[in-house]
């Protein structure tokens, strides 16, 4: 191993390995650090119970991970990375029953709305049309729009409240029940402003290009971002926790997939008192409790139509969506919380031996608590799947405090790599020009603290190495996907 490299990246998650491979394709030698046995962070899969029964420890679904302009880029589906569509990307389970499908066919999606499906499609259709273009936008750090026009009809509805946009759009209940289970992804109460932001765009991917699970359980996809990193000549050591920058190799410039808490604990030494002071203020979210299970058949889905989709919410309407979130930030789990059921076994039978699925679920809790939600989880997959209980084989449960001690960004559960009201969403990890500098000429933020934010899509990752690049060592980063075609034309 060299004494020194151009980069060492302390994280392997799939920002930390997506920043690597963008270094290593500008010709830099990079070394990348990884405290678990196992590369990954949030995209692992495991054989949690059985073998042969193959659980996905956190990410499951990919609606921005199968579209990510990086991922494209890189052209992971060459190195072995298969996505899995359901036939619905999305069941929404209203409270009485019904039950609210997202379609990749916005056509069909609008049909199955009733009086609300015209103004369903006028909501979604200019960033259906133009999803390439909008996600670009969106899944990049603040900075003057490429289509300023798309960007402010995108903004006008995204910086509302989501409950304010149905309220305004919508006069039944099941799409603004549709949109209020996926807004709830984002773990902020849903009549705060700019949460309508994650219901459209996360809608608009469905409709783009599904909700999609990896063929084989989301480690394909760091299975994929590890072949590209061998190909570049990049190095990754395993199991080694990094307490302190001292401890690395000498580098150029160190690049970190982790939180603000732990920057601090890393490199707060060598940060300035100001930024030290900033990055302490960062805010986290709710937690999540999570159980998988083991099935010995398939759920058993009062509505036949649940077990076409692979992303099953049972949240009721918006105002239950709405009382379970902000009963969270209260302080205490609600009765009957959101609820996110996946099934990625109904797509990928690759996942199970025959007759067998795989299912998981979680829902938010307090940040930091310890709850049990078993029972309230179990209880709302009961109503909308009467006789669950009876197919399971065996269930694996994990805490908010497990899971942070499983990942440390999951900092009290939190997944989203902080807490993504407005202003933290807009201004991550911390106002500034370069949100991934932290104040010290040669170490930089990658993680999902940084924007865009949370998911499986290796932007966060891909802007740090662009700023790195550009600032450290005065060279472009590679293209995303289509920008080598723009700049042809």
């Amino acid at each position: 191993m060299p004494r020194s490299y151009d980069v060492v990246i302390v994280g392997a998650g799939p920002n930390g390995l997506s920043a690597a491979i963008a270094f290593g394709r500008a010709g830099l030698s990079t070394l990348v650090v990884e405290a678990s046995d196992t590369p990954g962070g949030g995209a692992r899969t495991k054989e949690l119970m059985f073998g042969g029964m193959l659980h996905d420890i956190c990410s499951t679904n990919h609606p921005l991970g199968v579209t990510s302009p990086w991922f494209r880029a890189l052209e992971l589906d060459a190195v072995g990375l298969e996505w899995a569509h359901s036939p619905a990307a999305l069941a929404h389970v209203l409270g009485d029953g019904r039950v609210a499908l997202l379609h990749q066919s916005l056509d069909a999606t609008a049909e199955l709305l009733g009086a609300d499906g015209p103004s369903y499609r006028r909501l979604m259709e200019p960033f259906v049309e133009e999803f390439d273009t909008l996600q670009r936008m969106v899944l990049a750090p603040l900075r003057f729009p490429r289509d300023p026009g798309l960007m402010a009809r995108f903004g006008i509805e995204a910086l509302r409240s989501l409950t304010g946009l149905s309220k305004s759009w919508f006069d039944g209940d099941e799409a603004p029940a549709l949109l209020a289970g996926i807004a709830a992804h984002a773990m902020v109460p849903l009549d705060r402003l700019a949460t309508a932001s994650f219901g459209i765009i996360l809608a608009a991917a469905g409709h783009a290009a599904g909700w999609p699970v990896a063929r084989g359980g989301s480690q394909a996809i760091t299975n994929a971002l590890l072949t590209r990193l061998d190909e570049v000549g990049g190095e990754i050591i395993v199991g080694q926790r990094v307490g302190s920058l001292d401890e690395l190799p000498a580098a150029r410039a160190y690049v970190l997939d982790v939180t603000p808490r732990q920057l601090l604990a890393i490199a707060g030494d060598r940060l300035p008192a100001r930024d030290r002071d900033r990055f302490a203020k960062f805010r986290y979210g709710p937690g999540v409790f999570k159980i998988d299970w083991a099935l010995n058949g398939p759920v058993p889905w009062r509505d036949p139509r649940c077990a076409l989709a692979a992303t099953v919410h049972l949240s009721g309407t918006i105002d239950d969506v709405a009382a379970a979130e902000q009963a969270v930030h209260d302080g205490h789990l609600a009765e009957r919380p959101f609820v996110l059921f996946g099934q990625p076994s109904v797509c990928d039978p690759s996942r199970v031996p025959p007759g067998m699925h795989v299912a998981w679920a979680y829902c938010h809790v307090p940040h930091g608590s310890g709850v049990d939600a078993t029972q309230a989880i179990e209880d709302q997959v009961e109503r909308a799947a009467p006789g669950f209980r009876d197919v399971v084989t065996a269930r694996l449960t994990t805490n908010a405090h497990e899971l942070e001690r499983y990942n440390a960004n999951y900092v009290g559960g939190d997944i989203n790599g902080g807490y993504a009201d407005a202003r933290q969403l807009l201004f991550r990890p911390v106002p500034r020009l370069d949100p991934y500098a932290t104040g010290a000429p040669n170490i930089f933020l990658c993680s999902s603290s940084t924007p865009p934010g949370g998911g499986v899509h290796g932007m966060c990752g891909y802007w740090a190495a662009k700023s790195v690049l550009s600032k450290v060592f005065d060279r472009a980063a590679p293209p995303l996907a289509g920008e080598l075609l723009t700049s042809a034309a």
